[in-house]
């Protein structure tokens, strides 16, 4: 279970204020997979990061029961001067789970060869969201916060995800970020939609992506009509 209790977030750039949660309450349910939808820019991945307590609120607090990852495919907490195996086995220990088979399911999944053993700054972008991956998957959490699932390596390795992805999601719920509707409808049996700050819930995933897909089409028709 995920609660949000009386959650906002403000940035502050250039002298402007800018509030993408505002004072919001909200249960996800255990074991539910829920859709996070939302135009470009609405703090989707900004309440990823709130979940997983690696960015601080402004007021308010999440409360968790069960174990819940940090957003799958992020990389930006792991140390540049750390191999992929030393990060790895850091991350272990964070988590309290076996080194040697985090290791061992992380080189399997990931491919990255000799560059495992190699510091983290020389991967590629690609190669840092294989290894951030990999890691997350080998972690058996109660739910997995993901940010745009697709955009995890090349074609062959976004197949390979998908299908491990799906395989945990059998024992576990998740927060779903994506652009892709078709992979929300497999996905998802619930969905919420951020906007202007309000975080609304929807049984119906379907009448979620109907909602957003409208706000969507209205922003269109602004920015033309501008």
């Amino acid at each position: 279970m995920i609660r949000l209790d009386h959650l906002t977030k403000v940035f502050h750039q250039g002298g402007q204020r800018r509030t993408v949660l505002d004072d919001v309450c909200l249960t996800i349910p255990k074991g539910r997979s829920v859709a996070l939808l939302g135009r470009n820019g609405a703090g989707k991945s900004t309440l990823l990061r709130l979940i997983a307590g690696t960015m601080n609120p402004t007021s308010g607090r999440v409360r968790l029961a069960g174990r819940v990852s940090w957003p799958v495919g992020f990389a930006g907490s792991f140390h540049g001067d750390l191999t992929g195996i030393e990060n790895t086995r850091f991350v272990a220990r964070i988590y309290g789970v076996d080194s040697d088979e985090l290791v061992d399911f992380a080189e399997g999944f990931a491919g990255l060869g000799p560059a495992f053993r190699a510091p983290f700054r020389t991967y590629s972008s690609g190669m840092k969201a294989r290894l951030a991956f990999g890691v997350s998957m080998g972690i058996r959490f109660d739910t997995y916060l993901v940010d745009e699932i697709t955009a995890v390596g090349d074609a062959a390795f976004r197949v390979k995800s998908a299908a491990l992805f799906r395989d945990r999601m059998r024992q576990a719920g998740a927060i779903v970020v994506s652009h892709a509707m078709g992979q929300i409808r497999e996905l998802c049996d619930a969905a919420c939609l951020l906007e202007n700050g309000r975080l609304t819930w929807f049984d119906d995933v379907s009448e979620a992506i109907a909602r957003h897909e409208a706000l969507m089409r209205s922003e269109a028709v602004q920015m033309i009509s501008r």
